[in-house]
C-alpha cells in the first residue's frame, strides 16, 4: 500500500505544505502555500518564526481536512545558517535574524584575527560567506548581545520548528554542517573554534542523523488541526541535502545544480576535501545524506533576477517571468558579463542599480533594458557555473559527466540551455519540487518504505519529468569564459 508523508518546505521567500505518496511511483500534492520575508525591527531583519509557525498550522489543518489525518511521518527542511534561540525555560528569546542582516558586516576580518582563515577552514571545510552561524554568533559575542547571554540552546530555523511541533531540542546533520561550526571530519561541534572565539559551546544541540525520529506532534496541536498523532521526523533539514538527496542520477560521475534564489552546484564524495585548493577555489563540504558530503559552491543564484523585478515592481513596470525572458532571448548575448557574488549584490535597495554600478566599476557596458539585464544575469550565471565545474573537474579523480539541475530554476529553459553551453556538458533538467521530494524519501526511508537513496532516485526518475539539454555554440562560449574568467573568481 502506498506511504504517505507530510513535507514542510520552509525557503527564504515562501513556505509549503505538501503531502507525498510513494507507491509505484512518487505523487505530490501541494496543500499550502504562505510567503516568508524578514521584518525589521531594531534595525535588524528577523524572520517573524510565530507567523510561520501559524502557517503551519494551518497547512496541517487544510492537510487533514482533505484526509490526511494519519500520515506517517512529518519532516521539515528549511535554508541553512539561521538560528533560534532558547532560554533556561525554553522560551524564544527573540525572533531569529535573517542572515541578510548587517550585523555580520566586518566580522569574517575580526575572527579572522583571533582565527586564521586556513585554521577554520582545516577544521571544518566550509566556505566562508559572512552570514554563516559563525559569524553571526562572533558578532553576539562582540556586541555582548542580551540575547547570547541569556540563551540556554541554539536551534537552526528547522529544528527550532521540530522544538515547537514535539518538545525536542536536538540539531539535524546537514543544517549543522551548513553553520561553519562543526568539524567536517568527526561530525561534531568543533571545540577549538569555541574556546578561541569564546563563543559557548554548551548551547549547541545534540547531532542527530537524517531519519532519526524527532517525537510525537504535540497533543494540543493534534487538536488544533486535526491531526492524529504523526511522527516528525528529522529529514535531511537542509533544504539542498534534501534536494541532493532527489537528483534522479545512476551511479557515475555528476554533478548537481539545487536552483533557486541560491545556486548551490556540486557533487556528492565519501569523505570531505580540505585542502589549500577547496579553500582557494571557495568550495564547501556540508553534511549530506547516507553518509555522504557535498562538495559545492554557493552562487547567488535567481536572487539577482528576483531583486531586479521586485525593483522594477516599485517603479511600476510590467514584468511578467515570461516577458523578461522573451527579452532576453532578444538581447544581444555578451554585452557585460558580471560576477554574481560580487558584495554589491549580497541585498541592494535597488538590483538594476547594483548591476549598473558594477558595469561601470569594470568598464562594461551599463546596462539599461530590461532585457539585457536579465541576459546579462542568466550568462553571467552559466558562465560561474563553467568556472565551478573546471575546479571540481581539477580536483576530482574523474571528470564530470552531466549536470542535474533541479528546484524551481530547473524550469529556466534559456538559463538551462546557456549553462550546457557554458559548461560544455548535457544538461537534465528536473524535478522541481526536488526539495519536497528529499524530504519525503529521507522519511520513508526512516520509515521502510524504501531502502536505499538509490532506489529513491530510480523511483524519482520516473515519476517526474526530465529534460535534457545539450551545449550548443560552445566555441563561442569558451572564448567568452576564457576572456571573463578571472573576472568570475
Amino acid at each position: 500500500m502506498p506511504s504517505q508523508f507530510l513535507a514542510v518546505d520552509l525557503g527564504a521567500g515562501s513556505g509549503r505544505v505538501i503531502v507525498g505518496e510513494i507507491g509505484d511511483r512518487i505523487r505530490l500534492e501541494e496543500i499550502h502555500r504562505f510567503p516568508n520575508s524578514p521584518i525589521q525591527i531594531d534595525k535588524h531583519q528577523h524572520w517573524d518564526i510565530f507567523k510561520l509557525f501559524e502557517e503551519i498550522k494551518q497547512g496541517l489543518t487544510k492537510t487533514a481536512a482533505k484526509g490526511y489525518s494519519n500520515l506517517s511521518g512529518i519532516g521539515v527542511d528549511t535554508w541553512g545558517v539561521d538560528f533560534g534561540l532558547l532560554d533556561e525555560n525554553d522560551h524564544l528569546v527573540s525572533n531569529p535574524v535573517c542572515y541578510r542582516d548587517a550585523r555580520t558586516n566586518g566580522m569574517m576580518e575580526a575572527v579572522f584575527a583571533i582565527m586564521p582563515k586556513k585554521a577554520i577552514f582545516e577544521h571544518t571545510g566550509i566556505q566562508f560567506m559572512q552570514f554563516n552561524t559563525l559569524f553571526q554568533l562572533f558578532s553576539m559575542v562582540k556586541s555582548e548581545n542580551s540575547w547570547l547571554k541569556k540563551a540556554g540552546q541554539l536551534l537552526f530555523m528547522p529544528d527550532l520548528i521540530n522544538f515547537l511541533l514535539t518538545g525536542r531540542k536536538c540539531s539535524e546533520y546537514t543544517i549543522a554542517s551548513t553553520s561553519q561550526l562543526l568539524n567536517a571530519r568527526s561530525r561534531n561541534w568543533e571545540r577549538t573554534i569555541f574556546e578561541q572565539l569564546e563563543m559557548p559551546i554548551s548551547i549547541m544541540s545534540e547531532i542527530v542523523q537524517p531519519g532519526t525520529m524527532i517525537g510525537t506532534l504535540f497533543e494540543d496541536i493534534q487538536k488544533e488541526t486535526g491531526f492524529n498523532a504523526a511522527d516528525v521526523i528529522a529529514t535531511a533539514a537542509h533544504d539542498t541535502a534534501s534536494a541532493v538527496a532527489a537528483v534522479p542520477t545512476k551511479a557515475g560521475s555528476w554533478a548537481f545544480l539545487s536552483s533557486g534564489t541560491w545556486s548551490l552546484i556540486g557533487t556528492e564524495i565519501e569523505r570531505p576535501i580540505i585542502s589549500d585548493t577547496t579553500l582557494d577555489h571557495k568550495f564547501t563540504n556540508e553534511g549530506g545524506v547516507g553518509q555522504k558530503i557535498r562538495l559545492l559552491r554557493n552562487v547567488a543564484g535567481m536572487w539577482l533576477l528576483e531583486s531586479c523585478i521586485k525593483s522594477w515592481e516599485q517603479q511600476n513596470i510590467s514584468c511578467s517571468y515570461d516577458e523578461l525572458i522573451q527579452l532576453a532571448q532578444q538581447a544581444d548575448p555578451f554585452q557585460s558579463i558580471i560576477n554574481p557574488d560580487d558584495d554589491l549584490f549580497l541585498n541592494p535597495p535597488d538590483m538594476p542599480a547594483a548591476i549598473r554600478q558594477y558595469c561601470e566599476q569594470h568598464g562594461l557596458k551599463a546596462l539599461q533594458e530590461r532585457g539585457a539585464v536579465v541576459r546579462s544575469i542568466f550568462e553571467s550565471l552559466a558562465l560561474k557555473y563553467a568556472l565551478i565545474i573546471e575546479s571540481m573537474n581539477n580536483i576530482l579523480d574523474v571528470p564530470l559527466c552531466v549536470l542535474h539541475v533541479v528546484g524551481g530554476g530547473s524550469q529556466n529553459e534559456l538559463l538551462n540551455q546557456f549553462t550546457a553551453n557554458a559548461c560544455g556538458l548535457p544538461v537534465v533538467a528536473g524535478p522541481v519540487e526536488a526539495t519536497a521530494v528529499g524530504n519525503i524519501m529521507i522519511q520513508a526511508i526512516s520509515k521502510q518504505c524504501l531502502h536505499s537513496i538509490q532506489e529513491g532516485r530510480e523511483l524519482v526518475a520516473g515519476s517526474f519529468p526530465l529534460k535534457q539539454y545539450e551545449p550548443e555554440n560552445e566555441t563561442q562560449w569558451k572564448e567568452v569564459f576564457e576572456s571573463v574568467k578571472d573576472r568570475l573568481k
